[in-house]
């Protein structure tokens, strides 16, 4: 499980990561209470999972200027 720390744009960011799957990686959200999002993730080394998530937000057009905080649950 990863979670996700985010004040703004928190739809985009779901959308974002519920429609990634490159190698068979997947992330599903599970829990939403205020500006922390919760993932959970098919791979088992959820470190690689969060770091996934953190270079995929980044890539994105907005991902460079977007407060975020990416961490393992």
């Amino acid at each position: 499980m990863i979670i996700l720390n985010c004040p703004m744009k928190r739809d985009y960011i779901t959308e974002l990561l519920e429609t990634y799957d490159k190698d068979g990686v997947t992330f599903k959200k599970i829990a939403e209470q205020g500006m922390k999002l919760t993932f959970e993730t098919n791979i088992e080394d959820e470190e690689k999972a969060a770091k996934i998530a953190k270079e995929t937000i980044k890539a994105t057009e907005i991902g460079s200027v977007l407060y975020f905080q990416v961490s393992v649950g």
